[in-house]
C-alpha cells in the first residue's frame, strides 16, 4: 500500500467548508493493497449537531447506488438467472404498459406504445428511454399534471412514468435502475436488500452499508442541507422515505466512506477483495468498457429543475459502460482513460482508475447537486490534489 502526503488533500476539503461551497465533506482513496488517504471536514448537520465529519459517518450515496445494483444484476448473469438481451417484461411483466411520451395535448400526455422492446442491457445501460425529471423538461410537466410521483419518495406509483425515447436510440439517464432492481429480484427470487447483503455488502465486510440505517447508524448519517435566503447552509431535514414501497437500485442506499471504498476496490482488483470474488474478472472488464456503442454520454445535460441540481458539462468523448460512466480520454492532472465513474444526487462522487491503480470518493450531502462553482468545483480540486500527491 503506497502512503502520500495528504495535506493538499486537506486543504482542498477545509477550504471548501470555510468557504461555504459544502456544508461538511469526507473523501478517501485506496489502491489495490488498502486505504493510503482518509480526511474531512465540517460537522454533521450546522447549527444543530456539531459532531465532526469523517469516513466512518453515515451518507445518502443516492446514484452510487447503481453500481451495487448493476453488479448484484451482473452476479445474477453471471449465475445463468438473469438473459441481459431478454425484454424487460419477461421478468417484470408490467413493464409492458410503460408507453411512450410523445407530446403533450393541453394538460393531457400524448402516449403511444413504444415500437421496440426495452432489454434489460437497455437498463444497465440507461439506453431504455426511462427519465428522471429534474433533466427533462417533458418529465416535470409530466408529474405536474398526472401527479405520479417521482422515484424520491419512494412510492411506487413512479413506476408509472413513462419513457420519452424509443429504447435504444439515445442515452437518457433515469429511472432505468430502479426497474433493474426489480428484475434482479425476479431473476434471483429475493428482495433486492437481501440480494445485496448476501451478494455484495456481506462478502466484502460492508457492514454500514443498507437500504435502512438502524437507529444507531441513523444517529450518525448526516443532515441534508441546502442554502436558506442569506446563502448560509442549514437542515432540509430527511428527503428519502424511511418506509419505502420498495428498495430503490437507483438510489437508495446508506454507506460510509470506509465501506464503499471496499466495494470500488473489488471494481479496481477486477471483482475480488480478501479473498471474496463478488464477480468474474471477466465481467469487471465488461463494465469499464464502453456499452453504448456509437450513442455517446451527452457533453451537456441541462437542469430542468434547479433547485435539485446545476446543469451537467462534462464535454465531448465519454461513454457508458454497465453502471459506470467512462472518459475515453486521460484528465489533465488527474484520472486516465478508461476510468469507471459516477455520482450521487446529494453530492457524492467516486472512481476508479484501473490505469492508475487507485480509487477514490467524496462524499456530502447537499442540493442542488453539482454546482460548478461550489461542488463539482471541489471534486475537480480533490482530484488534481490526489494526483499531485501520488
Amino acid at each position: 500500500m503506497r502512503t502520500i502526503d495528504g495535506s493538499g488533500i486537506d486543504r482542498v476539503l477545509s477550504g471548501a467548508v470555510e468557504a461555504g461551497h459544502v456544508p461538511h465533506v469526507a473523501a478517501i482513496a485506496a489502491d489495490r493493497d488498502g486505504v493510503f488517504y482518509e480526511g474531512g471536514a465540517g460537522v454533521r448537520s450546522v447549527g444543530a449537531d456539531e459532531a465532526p465529519v469523517d469516513t466512518s459517518t453515515q451518507f445518502r450515496i443516492m446514484s452510487m447506488t447503481k453500481m451495487v445494483a448493476t453488479a448484484a444484476a451482473l452476479q445474477q448473469m453471471e449465475r445463468g438467472a438473469l438473459d441481459l438481451d431478454a425484454p424487460v417484461e419477461e421478468y417484470c411483466p408490467e413493464f409492458a404498459e410503460v408507453q411512450l411520451l410523445v407530446g403533450f395535448d393541453g394538460d393531457t400526455p400524448k402516449l403511444r406504445r413504444p415500437a421496440t422492446r426495452a432489454t434489460v442491457r437497455h437498463l444497465i445501460t440507461h439506453t431504455s428511454g426511462l427519465s428522471y425529471w429534474f433533466w427533462n423538461a417533458d418529465m416535470v410537466r409530466f408529474e405536474q399534471v398526472t401527479g405520479i410521483p417521482n422515484v424520491v419518495p419512494g412510492s411506487a406509483e413512479a413506476f408509472k412514468a413513462p419513457l420519452v425515447s424509443e429504447p435504444g436510440s439515445r442515452f437518457e439517464y433515469g429511472i432505468n435502475t430502479d426497474w433493474l432492481g426489480r428484475v434482479v429480484e425476479a431473476a434471483a427470487g429475493q428482495t433486492l436488500d437481501v440480494v445485496v447483503k448476501d451478494g455484495i455488502t456481506g462478502p466484502l465486510g460492508m457492514g454500514d452499508t443498507m437500504f435502512r440505517l438502524d437507529p444507531q447508524r441513523y444517529g450518525n448519517c448526516v443532515a441534508i442541507h441546502v442554502k436558506d435566503e442569506n446563502g448560509n447552509w442549514t437542515s432540509a431535514g430527511e428527503i428519502l422515505n424511511q418506509e419505502p414501497d420498495y428498495w430503490a437500485g437507483g438510489h437508495g442506499l446508506y454507506s460510509t466512506p470506509r465501506d464503499y471504498i471496499r466495494f470500488e476496490r473489488a471494481l479496481l482488483r477486477g471483482g475480488e477483495l480478501d479473498g471474496e470474488r463478488i464477480l468474474r474478472e471477466d465481467t469487471v472488464d465488461a463494465a469499464f468498457t464502453n456499452q453504448i456503442g456509437d450513442l455517446d454520454f451527452p457533453a451537456e445535460i441541462p437542469t430542468a429543475d434547479p433547485p435539485i441540481t446545476d446543469t451537467l458539462r462534462v464535454g465531448p468523448g465519454w461513454k457508458w459502460g454497465y453502471g459506470l460512466l467512462l472518459n475515453t480520454a486521460d484528465l489533465p492532472g488527474g484520472r486516465r482513460a478508461g476510468t469507471g465513474a459516477w455520482a450521487g444526487l446529494f453530492n457524492t462522487h467516486f472512481f476508479v482508475d484501473r490505469a492508475t491503480g487507485i480509487c477514490a470518493s467524496i462524499y456530502t450531502n447537499s442540493l442542488p447537486f453539482i454546482p460548478e462553482q461550489e461542488a463539482w468545483k471541489l471534486y475537480v480540486d480533490f482530484e488534481h490534489a490526489l494526483y499531485a500527491a501520488l
